[in-house]
């Protein structure tokens, strides 16, 4: 399918600038959409092995929750963890990925660096729920990685369908579109040369005669 355009050439040198751009235009986003890939593979690869991790370790401490509720008693257990023993906040910035703007999540604590990190003593507390305690505390990195990564991949899936989609409208539509109207244009510009010379040429035989 052509585009309806007058045939001449002052148009048709518009349309072959125009063609060039969107070839250039569609390599680059051709290789954008390729880089895009690449990392994009290499975050869900992070993010299943972060996933597996960071299941495998919750799974660990619910069992020692599940254990330290048996021994202790829910009222106990809930006494227990109910004042922690320090505050985290969460600071997220922004770092560019291909175009892409990821977010990037810290952990701030406040309080004593120093302080431990079980909120209660230990005489009424067992060494389950202590367990419970250490793997959470040990996994939150990894578990503040894994919705970083995660978050990541949401927002390059987002950016590689948005790519894929103008490389096809280019690849599929446009640059056919512009190809197809310069050459009916160039045809219609060859045959009106044609038509102008062969005017010329019975012309002059008509003035010899």
């Amino acid at each position: 399918m052509r585009l309806n355009v007058n045939p001449t050439r002052m148009e048709l040198s518009r349309l072959k600038k125009r063609l060039a751009v969107a070839v250039r235009g569609h390599k680059l986003l051709k290789d954008k959409q390729d880089e895009l890939m690449k990392k994009f593979i290499d975050l869900i690869k992070r993010n299943n092995e972060l996933r597996v991790k960071v299941e495998e370790e919750l799974t660990k401490s619910l069992k020692d929750f599940m254990m330290a509720k048996a021994v202790m008693g829910a009222e106990f257990l809930q006494e227990a963890i109910s004042m922690p023993a320090e505050t985290i906040k969460l600071e997220v910035t922004r770092k560019n990925i291909m175009s892409v703007s990821v977010p990037v999540m810290n952990f701030v604590r406040e309080g004593n660096e120093n302080a431990s990190i079980y909120p209660y003593g230990f005489l009424s507390t067992t060494g389950e729920l202590d367990a419970a305690i250490k793997k959470l505390y040990d996994i939150m990195p990894q578990l503040l990685e894994l919705a970083e990564v995660e978050k990541a991949c949401q927002l390059m899936a987002d950016e590689i369908e948005k790519t894929r989609r103008r490389v096809n409208a280019l690849e599929y539509v446009m640059i056919p579109q512009l190809k197809e109207t310069i050459k009916y244009i160039t045809m219609k510009l060859d045959e009106n040369e044609r038509g102008t010379l062969t005017r010329l040429m019975k012309i002059k035989s008509m003035m010899q005669k």
